[in-house]
């Protein structure tokens, strides 16, 4: 929805192409629809599960192809999320960021781009649910400060955010019970949000199953900035297409 949106406020146009339409990899070899849409097109956003799909668009379009999600990234939302901080005044090389639940793509994503704002992350995940260690291990290569640690209290302590997204995404259904079992104790809520910073802010990428993994007064209260962060994601991504497309104009 932002990309599209956001297309068209610039004066564009955008096409989507759902899942069922397009059928990456099934009904075409990926660098066969790389190519075809390369010819038609100024550039690509790809939602896909693996995220070596997005790259081999990129190798094969010819355009700039944008990674709108995939399953070991969420860059986008990293962004949005950055700029939603930056916008409320925030020194980004002195924050400290406090992720609390599954080491996913959102958490990847920050991770790196933490790294090149020189941003401290804590990352609060139970056993077995960690990030990455490569993609932990490249964050700090590019400056971040790193920590994963398993107490989302000692993690929140301190913090200038508290982070956090569902436990269970697309794809993890058969996981749920093993899932709610692993996270249970790192919901992001009141309790939690006492051993933050005075003034600290709560966040989410959304969609959120309030109650689960976020207690529904700390997503609707006053310390919450997740719809600014869902506002923003627009505003990026503008800008992201702008950047790309004048980097290809003739």
């Amino acid at each position: 929805m932002t990309f599209e949106v956001g297309m068209r406020q610039l004066g564009g146009e955008a096409i989507y192409l759902g899942a069922q339409e397009i059928q990456l990899g099934v009904r075409e070899p990926v660098p066969d629809v790389a190519r075809n849409l390369g010819r038609w097109v100024d550039a690509i956003a790809a939602r896909t599960f693996r995220h070596a799909t997005v790259e081999e668009l990129a190798r094969h379009a010819g355009v700039p192809v944008i990674n709108a999600l995939s399953d070991r990234e969420h860059p986008c939302q990293a962004l949005a999320d950055f700029f939603t901080l930056w916008e409320r005044g925030q020194e980004l090389d002195k924050f400290r960021l406090a992720w609390i639940g599954d080491g996913n793509n959102v958490c990847h994503s920050l991770l790196l781009l933490a790294g090149l704002v020189g941003a401290e992350i804590v990352c609060a995940c139970p056993a077995g649910y960690e990030p990455d260690p490569g993609v932990a291990a490249r964050a700090r290569e590019l400056g971040a400060r790193v920590e994963v640690i398993p107490d989302p209290r000692e993690a929140a302590t301190g913090a200038d955010a508290l982070y956090t997204d569902v436990w269970i995404s697309m794809g993890q259904e058969a996981e749920q019970e093993t899932r709610r079992r692993a996270f249970r104790g790192y919901q992001v809520n009141e309790d939690l949000l006492a051993f933050a910073r005075v003034g600290a802010v709560v966040m989410h990428c959304l969609p959120a199953h309030r109650g689960e993994e976020i207690s529904e007064e700390t997503l609707d209260g006053p310390h919450s900035v997740v719809f600014d962060q869902a506002e923003n994601r627009l505003h990026v991504q503008k800008a992201l297409l702008l950047t790309l497309l004048d980097r290809t104009a003739p």
